[in-house]
């Protein structure tokens, strides 16, 4: 098979890396005011240049700075959009991992002014990765524009400021659209947008919520894809986009269960993305089967490494379960990664660095003996 020479590449993986504990440290101390901004910044620099190094080393075509500068995936970049404040809520998200459940009150947002990009976020992030690399394409994560209304819905929205919500979601996608064109003067060319929203709805328990709070949960997938493309929508010609679903990733712990089956067909067939990073790690995670949806032109990149835990896959059983996909959409149109990142937030999942490095190595070797 010939060699994939874009974006999303054959052996690929998510975003986030474990945190060593020489950068955990100095965030702490710099929480705590015993270090500055650029003491902080130094030790960031260092740590993503171990793990660009470790990518390129293991045999990876793209890399990321594994979310290194940040504290949460999500809620690092939402904070920065102009119009966006930080709050303390009370709604709490339960976690469910094998030995029970985690309950978690992360910080929410509320909309208190009209939406707005001020400044490239993480645009030196990105710059310093673009620099760091030596041979591998630089690749940036960010939230989609659902991750911006999911968790609250309408009620995080003043409707002083939008009292017709159409206005919100036309000056959210506006926002997100600057955001990718900057992006793209800069150089990226690889661009994600991590998304657990288009996951988490395929769990009736889930859409039963989204209607408990006045929102329609059969159908905001639907909204969510529209609002998706209308950020996309003036992307550089050579920008790669590919979106991550996922059903929850904090401490090894997840949220939600379910298949594809709810959101597959209108989300294979109207994304504008080049490739999907899907969760198949489990039986959480459903069959293959709603990837017969997958047009001829797009990529599914099979999540079947799981970052949740750090017993290593067998590389047969990796095989087999490619072969299981390939009966509902081409070969030529899969890749691998691992299921999620492996530290979503700063604390990280529930293994050690090697076993990371051990992960992504496998996820390699059994990409090339699979695609060659």
């Amino acid at each position: 098979m010939a060699p994939k020479t874009t974006p999303p590449f054959r052996a690929d993986h998510v975003g986030s890396l474990l945190r060593p504990r020489r950068l955990l440290d100095a965030r702490a101390e710099h929480a705590a005011g015993d270090i500055d901004d650029a003491e902080l910044k130094a030790v960031e620099d260092a740590s993503i240049r171990d793990v660009v190094r470790m990518q390129e080393e293991v045999g990876l075509r793209s890399a990321t700075d594994g979310e290194h500068r940040r504290g949460s995936w999500h809620m690092d970049f939402i904070y920065q959009l102009g119009g966006v404040s930080k709050v303390q809520d009370e709604l709490k998200v339960t976690f469910h991992n094998e030995e029970g459940d985690i309950e978690f009150t992360p910080s929410g947002l509320r909309v208190t002014e009209p939406l707005r990009s001020e400044h490239t976020i993480f645009g030196d992030a990105f710059a310093f990765l673009r620099d760091t690399v030596t041979r591998n394409t630089p690749k940036l994560t960010i939230p989609s524009p659902s991750m911006v209304h999911y968790r609250g819905g309408s009620a995080a929205i003043n409707p002083e400021v939008y009292p017709d919500q159409e206005q919100f979601w036309t000056d959210l996608s506006a926002a997100y659209n600057e955001q990718v064109r900057a992006l793209g003067e800069l150089g990226c060319t690889y661009l994600q947008l991590d998304d657990t929203s288009l996951a988490y709805l395929n769990d009736p328990a889930q859409r039963s919520m989204i209607d408990e709070r006045g929102d329609n949960g059969d159908h905001l997938h639907t909204r969510y894809i529209r609002q998706f493309n209308a950020a996309l929508a003036d992307r550089p010609a050579d920008m790669n986009v590919t979106t991550h679903m996922c059903r929850g990733n904090f401490r090894s712990s997840w949220v939600a269960s379910g298949g594809y089956d709810h959101v597959a067909e209108e989300l294979f067939n109207e994304l504008d993305v080049d490739g999907f990073f899907l969760e198949f790690d489990d039986e959480r995670s459903g069959g293959f089967e709603p990837l017969r949806f997958v047009p001829e032109d797009k990529y599914v990149v099979l999540g079947l490494v799981t970052t949740k835990k750090g017993e290593l896959e067998s590389k047969d059983e990796l095989k087999r379960r490619i072969d299981q996909a390939a009966r509902h959409v081409p070969l030529e149109q899969l890749c691998l990664s691992p299921q999620c990142g492996f530290s979503s937030t700063f604390e990280g999942n529930d293994l050690t660095y090697d076993q990371q490095v051990a992960k992504l190595s496998l996820i390699v070797q059994t990409a090339e003996e699979v695609w060659g």
